[in-house]
């Protein structure tokens, strides 16, 4: 997946650590969520209660990233341009997120008639304090639905996700992960996201659910990333997207399902502890969002698992 080589990039959505955005069409908030529901970290890929890395049950009670991390954070995402998000995971990070605002701000109104708006996205290391608790980077990239935010260490991709867990080390993988992110927060606007907590664990579970239907919206967003112009009527952000990229995709997907992480973890693969679904059922959805495009092909409620 191929950003056109110039232009700038809007990077008010995206910060380098802290909670909350800092203001702009971007950062803009969301009203509602899940309010004073029970708070809910969704792991993007360990499969693990975060109850056991670190999260506390509500604000604060952790060590965050220095001032220093995020400082150097921040002055590395204000100077991100698109040329540069081809090949700086950081830079990366910040256009996939534009271009997911500008798929998303031209299809949710036409598919169900709904207004997008927009998560904030915080890069960090090490630790952060958020909405829904202290987090470390051992759960890798996770959206809260608290503050509606998207968190990412930019080192889980080199260090677990690739070196751990055998996904594809391209920027389309990447870019997935975030796409997936932003398939939570789309869930946390349709109130879908609490069915993660009512229904935990199994392979047809509510979890696993909520799991492979942000797959499938990420899919969606790649039906759509070459093809949605921006804002301002110019081309779109992306500008390719080849069959590679989408194998890299798939590789990653069955890379991060529950019984691939279980056998390479040296366990026995046990459906009942599923949080995220089998590779199968992670490739499965992804391609059912990229191939059809279409928010209600990606139900994974009344699905058949």
């Amino acid at each position: 997946m191929t950003f056109r080589q110039g232009g700038r990039l809007d990077t008010s959505g995206v910060s380098g650590g802290g909670r909350g955005g800092r203001g702009g069409r971007r950062g803009m908030a969301v009203g509602g969520g899940v309010g004073g529901l029970v708070v809910v970290v969704i792991a993007l890929f360990l499969g693990v209660d975060p109850g056991q890395l670190g999260l506390d049950s509500g604000t604060g009670g952790g060590q965050g990233q220095s001032t220093d991390s995020a400082q150097r954070f921040q002055a590395h995402i204000d100077q991100c341009d698109l040329q540069q998000a081809n090949t700086d995971t950081i830079c990366r990070i910040v256009a996939t997120t534009e271009s997911l605002e500008d798929v998303w701000t031209a299809q949710l109104p036409d598919q169900i008639g709904m207004r997008w708006v927009q998560p904030h996205t915080n890069i960090f290391t090490g630790a952060i304090d958020t909405g829904c608790g202290a987090a470390s980077s051992d759960i890798g990239p996770f959206y809260c639905p608290a503050d509606e935010n998207v968190y990412i260490d930019p080192a889980f991709f080199d260090r677990v996700l690739v070196g751990q867990l055998g996904g594809s080390p391209s920027g389309a993988a990447q870019m997935y992960v975030v796409a997936h992110e932003f398939g939570h927060h789309l869930q946390t606007m349709l109130g879908d996201i609490r069915r993660s907590q009512q229904d935990p664990q199994g392979p047809s579970s509510g979890a696993v659910r909520v799991e492979l239907q942000a797959d499938c919206y990420a899919g969606l967003w790649a039906h759509y990333a070459t093809s949605t112009p921006a804002p301002d009527g110019g081309p779109p952000l992306l500008e390719s997207l080849t069959g590679s990229d989408v194998d890299a995709i798939i590789r990653t997907a069955e890379a991060i399902g529950d019984d691939h992480i279980q056998k390479s973890g040296g366990a026995r693969v046990d459906p009942g502890s599923w949080t995220h679904g089998s590779s199968e059922m992670r490739r499965q959805w992804f391609l059912t969002g990229y191939e059809q495009g279409s928010m209600q092909a990606c139900d994974t409620f009344r699905a058949q698992l």
